[in-house]
Order: C-alpha cells, then structure tokens, then sequence
C-alpha cells in the first residue's frame, strides 16, 4: 500500500496565509461598513418628504401620506361656524345698473285682468350680480379748418395713439393681472380675452403688455428695494427658474410689506453683489443658512423651520434619540413664549427666562454632540472626512447659537423665514405652469412686475386700477417704511 506524500506547509507559509486572510476580512468588513451606511443614507434619502426635509409639499408622492406638520392642538370643534358666529351676507346695492319692476299678472277671482290694476312698488327688493365683459372701441378723428386769412389748420392725434390701432390701458391692465397675478400661460390668456370680450390677441402682444409694464414699474420697484435695505428685520431666500433652457435663480428680499425680485444666473455671493442690496442692509437679515448670506455685513437669524425639519428626520431615523425631541419641544417653546409675549405688547422676553432657553439649549446640544461625535482621518491620512447629517447639524446649532436664538433675544424677529418662502411660492407655481421663461428679458420683466404687485398685495391695495394707472403713465407708489 503507497504511503501518503509528506506534507510540504510549513509554519511560515501557514503565518501568510493566515495575515492575508486576516487582512482580507479586514478589507471586507470595512466595505460591509461602508455598504451598511450607503444603505443606511439611501434608506434616509427615501423616508425624506415635506415634514422632514427642505423638499415642498407638491413633491410628496401622492400614495404616502406625510405625518401631520401642524403643531396645533385640535380644538374638539366642529368645522365651519361656529354657535353664536354673527357672519355675513351679500349686502344690496343701493344704485343698481337695471331695475325691473315685476309686473302683476293672472286674473283676479273676480274675473278682471290683474294687469289692469293700479299698482304700488313694494319695498323688497331682491337683486341679481352678473358679470359683463365686453369690447369698448374708442375712436379718434382729427379735424381741420381754414382761418379767415386763409391758412388752413389740422388738430393732431394726442401723443399716446402712436399707431391705427393699440389697445388701451384696460386691457393691457387686465392682460398682465392673468399673466403676472393669476399667472395663467400666455396662450391662455390670450383666450380667454378672446372668449369673455371678443378681442383676439397673440401671446406676443401679451408678452409685449408686460414688458411695457415692467418698464413703466422699474422706478417704483427700485424704490421698493431701497426701501427694503432700510428696514429693520428683512427675509431672503432663492429658488431655481428655468430661463432660456439654463438654471438661474430667482432672489427674494422682502418685509411684511414689502417685496423685491430679481433673477440672476448664479445663486451665492456673486447673485447677492451682482443684484446690489445686500450690500448696503444693516439690519438683520432671516435666511435659512445658506451660507452665501453669511458673507453679508448684516446681522443674522436662522430659520427654525429647517431646524424642525432636520430634528423631525433625526429623530424618526433613530428613535432611541432623545436630544433631538428635546431640542423640537424646547425650540417650539420658545416660540410660543415670544408670540405671547408680543401679545401682551412686551419689547423683550424676561432675562430668566431667556437665560433658561439658552441653558437647556446647551445642555441638550451637548448631549447631541456626544452621540455624535467628529469623525476623523485614518492615522497618517489627510483626506478629509465626510461627516454624518447628525453631526452637521450639532455643529452648525453650537457654532450659530446666536443665529438660531436671534428670535428669543430679538422680538422683532419670526421663529422662521415662512414669510419669504411663500413669497416664492407663486414665482414657482409660474415657473410650473408655462415651464420656463424663454429669454432671460422675460425673466426680468416678470420679477419686476410682480415685485410691484406683491408688494400691493401686502398692502392691500386692489392691483387692477393699480395696472389701469400704470398703463396710463401713472403708477401708484405703494407706502415705503
């Protein structure tokens, strides 16, 4: 019977091969790691919608549902009015354009015509609202006449009639309330002028209608900006415009009362010198933290509505976490507080009291930041490190405490920069109807024209007489703080 053949290992070929499968375990335990929290940012990524993330509502997918964003407690009562309500009805007009009386008719059971009796108008009155459009045509002759002397004199056409035919202030007024108020497409519009008045227009004419318009409002506009730069408390925010098939932005300065638009290629601190008015604001600017405001010479408030959002998404990820719902009840206190104490007419909160925000804040960002510590380098590594969302928002919260706390310390300071970020909704909502501006010009035009009625808006002041004066070389100023 053979003998089996001697072994040839020996102990030092069984050492490498044991180091290199150590060393490739190693290898694949580190891309087990790095696959686990791909999975884990991905699966992150996919559970982000309107209540945890910066993402708008209109991009949350119709089969699932976001948990409720409201922070306010049910009241138990029904919906609609309530017992008790004095409410409201359609008053009558006291100088109708038609009266009709009702005429008696029928016979009388004696058998004579009601027709025939003499009549007295009774007191009630019952009314019926109904809309009229329709095509107002003015036309314009000039005369001439010879003078005893013997020379002959024409009267000439008033300097606004440049053409045979050109629309009126009217209905240039409304055709840029549909395109730039209402914001319906051009064509659109230009149809439904054509179906309620019977005036066939092309979408360029409506095209060259706001362009005069943005051209006759660029003084006020200007005004408005500058205005802005004088203020107190200002909010800004951007968002992305399709223009000529590129990506531009579209730059938002606003107040309560006041709004400014303007439309630039780039988004950071080149937009911001580019447009002009930061430059020279000294007050304190809200934004959400994008750090091209930081670069500004203004003070600075951070939106706490991206805070909630960012704790809402740390908090569902890991629900182990209790800093992150501490941090959402404090902030949402704070907020409250302030909104009673503007209430009751007060200038600052109490010094205890912000010194207990401030003190809680600490502690819980301590916490924070202790779950979530700095990842570094491998030994002898200088590549830096990406972080984790949760460390990123530990550090901007210590770094910016004051920033994020402006509101507490401040009261002429909101909670959040809602008020820019609705001021942007409608440009958006443009921006999906028609789906982008063709030419740059158009862009401009459009920010300027609804700057202007935005800032009417506010104000409440009716924005058609105000297009109707417009047109007729007579813009309305809006009041200016």
């Amino acid at each position: 019977m053979p003998k089996p053949p001697p072994t040839t290992d020996r102990p030092d070929s069984k050492d490498a091969e044991l180091t290199r499968l150590r060393a490739q375990n190693a290898e694949q335990a580190k891309q087990i790691a790095e696959l686990l929290q791909r999975i884990r940012d991905l699966e992150a990524r996919l559970g982000k919608d309107s209540h945890n993330s910066s993402k708008p509502p209109s991009s949350d997918p119709p089969f699932k549902k976001p948990p409720p964003r409201s922070r306010r407690v049910r009241s138990g009562m029904k919906p609609g009015g309530q017992k008790d309500h004095p409410g409201a009805t359609r008053a009558l007009v006291e100088d109708p354009e038609h009266r009709i009386v009702v005429p008696l008719e029928g016979l009388c059971g004696c058998g004579r015509d009601c027709a025939e009796l003499a009549v007295e108008v009774l007191p009630e009155r019952r009314q019926v609202i109904d809309l009229v459009v329709r095509r107002e045509v003015t036309e314009y002759r000039t005369v001439t006449g010879v003078c005893s002397c013997g020379q002959v004199h024409c009267s000439a056409f008033p300097d606004a009639l440049g053409a045979p035919v050109q629309y009126g202030p009217g209905l240039s007024a409304l055709a840029v309330y549909l395109t730039h108020y209402q914001l319906l497409p051009y064509r659109r519009s230009a149809e439904l002028l054509g179906v309620l008045a019977g005036i066939t227009l092309s979408p360029a004419t409506l095209v060259g209608m706001g362009r005069e318009a943005a051209a006759r409002l660029a003084a006020p506009v200007a005004a408005i900006g500058q205005s802005i730069v004088r203020s107190v408390v200002a909010h800004a925010d951007e968002t992305g415009m399709r223009v000529a098939g590129a990506l531009q932005w579209l730059h938002v300065l606003c107040t309560s009362v006041l709004t400014f638009y303007a439309v630039h290629a780039k988004r950071g601190a080149e937009a911001l010198t580019g447009i002009g008015l930061l430059d020279g604001f000294r007050g304190i600017l809200v934004h959400d933290h994008w750090r091209a405001y930081l670069s500004t010479p203004a003070q600075h408030a951070f939106c706490n509505a991206h805070h909630l959002r960012e704790l809402i998404a740390l908090a569902e990820a890991d629900p182990v976490l209790s800093w992150p719902k501490q941090l959402i009840a404090l902030l949402c206190e704070a907020n409250d507080a302030t909104v009673a104490a503007r209430a009751a007419g007060l200038e600052t909160l109490p010094g205890p009291v912000v010194e207990g925000f401030f003190t809680r804040y600490d502690t819980i960002l301590a916490e924070g930041a202790f779950f979530h510590p700095q990842r570094l380098p491998p030994p002898g590594s200088r590549r830096r490190v990406k972080q984790t969302p949760a460390y990123n928002l530990v550090a901007r919260l210590r770094t910016h405490r004051d920033e994020v706390m402006r509101f507490v310390t401040d009261l002429r300071v909101p909670f959040d920069n809602n008020l820019a970020e609705r001021d942007l909704r409608m440009p958006k909502l443009k921006q999906k109807v028609s789906g982008c501006f063709r030419s740059p010009e158009g862009a401009a035009a459009f920010a300027t024209v609804r700057s202007y009625l935005s800032t009417l808006r506010k104000q409440s002041i009716d924005l058609y007489p105000a297009l109707v004066m417009t047109f007729r070389g007579q813009p309305p100023m809006p009041h200016l703080p």
